[in-house]
């Protein structure tokens, strides 16, 4: 199932654990053992969740490493769906043997 417009996940961070808790980038960044400036771009949407991100995310945060490489999937591809153009792609017809 799409999700429409889903949010990049720096976005659900800073609404889901931030915001409510009162945490900041630093304390964040210090718990993910992270440069301060790294999560604040993954938090901007200037940067994504990596693999690495996602496993360090998911033993501070919870939720499974995968779930946090799944949502940044669903961001990006909702991201390339607005923008890239496909009316020149055209369909590979493949005749089984």
């Amino acid at each position: 199932m799409t999700m429409h417009n889903p949010p990049h996940p720096g976005e659900f961070i800073q609404f889901t654990y931030m915001e409510p808790f009162g945490i900041s980038c630093r304390f964040l960044a210090v718990k993910l053992d992270v440069a301060a400036s790294t999560l604040n771009r993954v938090l901007k949407g200037q940067s994504g969740v990596s693999p690495e991100m996602a496993l360090r995310l998911s033993k501070a945060l919870g939720r499974s490493p995968e779930s946090w490489l799944a949502m940044q999937d669903a961001y990006d591809l909702w991201q390339a769906r607005k923008h890239v153009q496909l009316n020149r792609v055209q369909r590979l017809e493949l005749n089984a043997a």
